[in-house]
């Protein structure tokens, strides 16, 4: 079947900011986003996604270089107003939702119908966090689809050397070293817990704040490395996993770090095993 652009780029964003948690695994915040007179834009969509990272979302009916260069533009605005963006979440998601937020890594997706090969090649290069998205519409819009073109975890705003009139107001991030002061023995099995979810796929470690996160364009594992487990959520439904006391269990309904209702606590490469079916499934659904 051969697909079809959108008629109108204004239906392809409602689309997604419609259907944004499940497509995207962000949560939508506002569409039309205006920048003031200083960038004289307006942002398309903003959200926050399941770690806390800010993200911008900006859309092309069809292949366009500028919605890159649209998305960087407003990545700046986004770095000297996080007051502003607080004051959104909080409106929006809730007083709980502000402590999360992580400016680590804040997120740019870009969707569009196709992208050049210049595209992908300076998304490897730039050293942002951005996402390329190529969408397709099928008869009509009846069957739509999201394919992951091209990605960057990119660089911890962590020794960023914003210009000296904005450096009070731009959120800077510490780098965490999420191995720092563990033994030689859980080093190891974080080794083989990485390797393990890295090969299911095309799949990025991003380092955050207050855990690691294993992504595609959706994040389908967070670990959260203590001094006796590895701690390892995935979002799967509770009730379709056999729970097993001191190795999985239900995390609905109470906080935790990362994203996802099902725990799984990693003490030995035996558990990276028997956990192994869990990955896979949280991966395919992802995928």
């Amino acid at each position: 079947m051969d697909g079809e652009p959108f008629a109108l780029e204004s239906d392809l964003q409602a689309l997604v900011e419609r259907n944004m948690e499940g497509m995207l695994g962000v949560r939508f915040l506002a569409s039309e986003v205006a920048t003031g007179d200083g960038h004289g834009g307006r942002i398309d969509s903003l959200g926050l996604d399941e770690t806390g990272s800010p993200v911008i979302i900006e859309y092309k009916r069809d292949t366009s270089q500028s919605v890159m260069n649209q998305a960087l533009f407003y990545l700046d605005w986004l770095l000297d107003h996080p007051a502003d963006f607080r004051a959104l979440v909080q409106r929006v998601l809730g007083d709980g939702a502000v402590g999360t937020i992580d400016w680590s890594r804040p997120r740019m997706i870009c969707i569009a119908s196709d992208f050049t090969r210049y595209d992908r090649h300076a998304v490897r290069r730039l050293g942002q966090s951005m996402d390329l998205v190529r969408y397709c519409s099928y008869g009509g819009g009846e069957l739509f689809t999201l394919i992951l073109e091209e990605s960057s975890a990119g660089r911890s705003l962590h020794g960023s050397r914003p210009p000296i009139k904005r450096a009070a107001s731009r959120p800077v991030a510490a780098e965490v070293d999420h191995l720092a002061g563990i033994s030689p023995a859980m080093r190891q099995l974080f080794g083989e817990l990485d390797s393990a979810l890295l090969g299911l796929g095309d799949v990025h470690r991003v380092s955050l704040q207050t855990c690691l996160s294993y992504r595609t364009l959706k994040g389908f594992a967070w670990v959260v490395i203590q001094k006796g487990a590895l701690v390892v959520t995935l979002p799967l439904d509770p009730k379709k996993v056999e729970l097993r006391p001191g190795f999985t269990r239900n995390l609905r309904g109470l906080g935790h770090h990362g994203g996802g209702d099902v725990e799984v606590r990693i003490r030995s490469a035996g558990d990276i095993q028997a956990a192994s079916d869990l990955f896979r499934r949280s991966f395919h659904t992802v995928v």
